[in-house]
């Protein structure tokens, strides 16, 4: 791990770029001439695994990753749950600060799926629990296939006795929940009213709902 000292680079401590103080202004960071950016040392980019050192294995996206490890079990499981939540095009190596909120959250989602299975991570303190998730906006940037298959892992967790509340517009999501509480009936000084509530569609049924009146035909073409 380049955030060991035994594995990383010694100059950048495993950042891949150093930091340079600016006189009057903001600092600036160059890449790191003794590993060009890797993070880790030649010692460790020596070592290699059909073909690949470190470096270049934490550059895979989680698709061409499952792929690589699709005989080792243990690295496949967690990539396929990444599959699942529509993040194939993340980096292996890439950092947090750089994911979106949606991101983070499918992240997240992602170690809780697993945690649930004892057999998979037994020293988990979460798993065999029954746990509450709270989702915001989860599905932003999503791809419409990509909402089908989180949607598919968060009824995964409900299957297995979770609870999972999401603040949600995306009616897709919303069709598929097993209870719909419609605030409104606008935005701001406007907002913060229970108008509707109940299944999908007894909401889509509310004369008064805004989240109603768009989401009748979707229900009608999905019945």
């Amino acid at each position: 791990s380049f955030n060991s000292p035994k594995g990383r680079c010694p100059e950048c401590e495993g950042a891949g770029v150093v930091k340079l103080e600016m006189n009057f202004l903001p600092p600036a960071f160059v890449r790191c001439e003794s590993c060009g950016g890797l993070r880790f040392n030649r010692e460790t980019l020596d070592i290699r695994l059909r073909g690949k050192n470190v470096a270049q294995v934490l550059d895979l996206s989680v698709a061409e990753a499952r792929e690589f490890f699709a005989t080792h079990p243990r690295i496949r499981r967690p990539l396929d749950a990444l599959h699942d939540t529509g993040l194939d095009y993340l980096k292996l190596g890439q950092t947090s600060p750089t994911l979106s909120g949606g991101e983070a959250q499918r992240v997240k989602l992602v170690s809780h799926l697993l945690a649930g299975f004892k057999e998979q991570m037994p020293d988990s303190d979460l798993a065999g629990k029954r746990n509450l998730f709270m989702l915001e906006e989860p599905t932003i940037g999503l791809h419409m296939a990509d909402v089908q298959r989180l949607v598919e892992v968060l009824q995964r967790l409900v299957d297995g006795g979770h609870t999972v509340l999401v603040i949600e517009h995306n009616l897709d999501l919303i069709a598929e929940a097993d209870w719909v509480i419609d605030l409104g009936p606008g935005g701001g000084d406007s907002g913060g009213r229970v108008v509707a509530q109940g299944t999908p569609e007894q909401v889509a049924r509310h004369p008064r709902s805004q989240t109603g009146r768009f989401l009748r035909p979707l229900l009608r073409r999905k019945s």
